[in-house]
């Protein structure tokens, strides 16, 4: 405040443009500062909200079911198939439809552990280190062929989610059931469901086979009569 001089216009404008200067100079800073900063926050926000959404994801593979099998069956197809060899040799069988029956157990089987791998493989890499452990340690139950359940890793993320989301705790009294992998579809399935609530994809189908098939015995009629090959 010494060196301002506002003995003269000249001085006076030459003061109020440093200062001027001065505060814009503070002002742009100030912007560069925040701008900074709020960019950190979001960035920081999405990784946050990421992470979040792929151990919710995480929790509903491995927690999404309380009735029926609990447990992941680790085996694969030729492990399957094999079994259902040495099956095939012995002399008495139940029936043909237990073939179909245990395909179709085997198949959903499959589709829940390939669901609940890549669970793991999710909360390996986005998990604390509980979640890390407990996932460590069911991983390699699934390598070792043994049966698997997720009932304590779903545990731990529904508390460490509930947590970040700024939720009450579970109450203590409450004895929830054991919870273990969401029960997968079948993509074909659910193909034939759709196509039954359209309406449209069983009698149009239906109506071309018709139409095909009075066209192929109305050639063939033809082709059979010799009367018509004699006028020829």
């Amino acid at each position: 405040m010494h060196n301002l001089d506002f003995s003269s216009w000249h001085s006076l404008l030459a003061t109020a443009i440093g200062l001027s200067l001065i505060t814009l100079m503070g002002v742009g800073i100030r912007l560069l500062v925040m701008v900074a900063v709020q960019q950190r926050r979001e960035r920081m926000n999405r990784q946050i909200n990421e992470r979040l959404r792929t151990l919710i994801a995480a929790y509903r593979t491995l927690g999404g079911s309380f009735t029926g099998d609990l447990a992941v069956d680790p085996r694969h197809r030729r492990e399957l198939r094999v079994m259902g060899d040495a099956d095939a040799l012995t002399p008495a069988r139940a029936d043909e439809g237990t073939d179909t029956v245990n395909a179709a157990g085997s198949d959903r089987a499959r589709r829940i552990r390939d669901a609940v791998e890549a669970a793991l493989s999710d909360i390996i890499l986005l998990g604390t280190e509980e979640h890390v452990r407990l996932a460590d340690h069911a991983a390699r139950e699934l390598v070792t062929g043994q049966r698997v359940h997720t009932h304590d890793l779903v545990v731990s993320l529904r508390d460490f989610i509930r947590r970040a989301l700024d939720l009450e705790p579970i109450p203590a009294d409450l004895a929830l059931p054991m919870q273990g992998p969401a029960r997968a579809q079948a993509s074909g399935n659910r193909g034939k469901e759709e196509g039954r609530k359209d309406g449209t994809g069983g009698n149009a189908g239906g109506a071309g086979m018709q139409a095909g098939g009075d066209t192929t015995i109305a050639g063939d009629s033809h082709l059979d009569d010799p009367g018509n090959t004699s006028r020829h």
